[in-house]
């Protein structure tokens, strides 16, 4: 079998995680990215660790439903940590990992954009609805 090159490899590693390919992995990532729930749990989480209870305070009309499984996909994908503290009663804290402090970077300002841009997009339907 030929040896490539160190080009060679980073071209082959280019190609094997293009989003545009179906077979991509990166996808997945995309479409948790895409979550709206994600975004608000990570811009939430982006000052300091919070528990369950503040988490689901702070994001309004989250069901502790999809809360919990926000957590669980942050946690699994190493984006959040779930720290448990053995007091009486137990104590959980979730935190951003320095993968997901990365991230932060990235959803914060998509959060900030929706919030600058909702009356200008609220105006663009309007006018469509009424040409629809």
């Amino acid at each position: 079998m030929p040896t490539r090159t160190a080009a060679a490899e980073r071209e082959a590693s280019k190609e094997a995680y293009n989003a545009y390919l179906a077979t991509c992995p990166s996808r997945q990532v995309l479409a948790t990215l895409a979550d709206k729930w994600v975004v608000l749990v990570m811009h939430a989480l982006e000052d300091e660790p919070q528990r369950y209870s503040q988490l689901s305070r702070h994001i309004a009309g989250v069901s502790q439903k999809m809360l919990t499984q926000t957590l669980r996909g942050l946690e699994r994908d190493g984006l959040v940590v779930r720290t448990v503290e053995p007091t009486v009663p137990v104590t959980v804290t979730y935190e951003l990992t320095g993968l997901g402090r990365s991230l932060v970077q990235v959803v914060s300002p998509l959060k900030r954009w929706a919030e600058t841009h909702i009356e200008v997009i609220r105006h663009s339907q309007a006018e469509y609805d009424l040409r629809a």
